[in-house]
């Protein structure tokens, strides 16, 4: 079984509606998946929690600041920069409002809000962040049935 415990990152399907918030990572060369479509989050620093790490990196990456109960959906998976760790996923919604507020970081050649299909099949989005999305959305819509039950 997979824990947390020495996690090396956090990454987070943002959704609001049909639209999920991606960003084109830079291209500079050697930097992992450069030109590729991504998930807002990255790397722990220190010895933060998963939903620290994820927090602060929507907080730099985008300005949105997000309080940890809005995170909907957290799934501990194994790394993909790291061979043998952890990495932790999340989702949660976002608002028109927030969109309307995101002042996009340093990090990536630009932001925008996907609609899920292009993501899931887009032919440079990160594979596993389609996964990872595919997860959520699943989870996404078991909760939507379950509130109309």
């Amino acid at each position: 079984m997979i824990t947390d415990a020495g996690f090396v990152g956090a990454k987070a399907a943002l959704f609001c509606g049909p639209r999920l918030l991606t960003y084109l990572r830079d291209d500079y060369p050697g930097l992992p998946w450069a030109g590729w479509w991504d998930l807002p989050g990255g790397g722990r620093d220190g010895d933060e929690s998963p939903e620290t790490c994820l927090l602060r990196d929507v907080e730099e990456e985008f300005g949105l600041i997000l309080p940890a109960n809005r995170l909907t959906f957290r799934r501990v998976l194994p790394s993909m920069s790291v061979a043998g760790r952890a990495s932790v996923f999340f989702a949660a919604e976002i608002t028109h409002a927030e969109i309307a507020a995101i002042r996009f970081g340093d990090e990536g050649q630009r932001w925008e809000m996907m609609p899920i299909p292009g993501f899931l099949t887009h032919p440079r989005a990160i594979p596993a962040m389609q996964q990872r999305v595919e997860m959520a959305c699943q989870n996404r819509a078991l909760a939507a049935e379950q509130a109309r039950a």
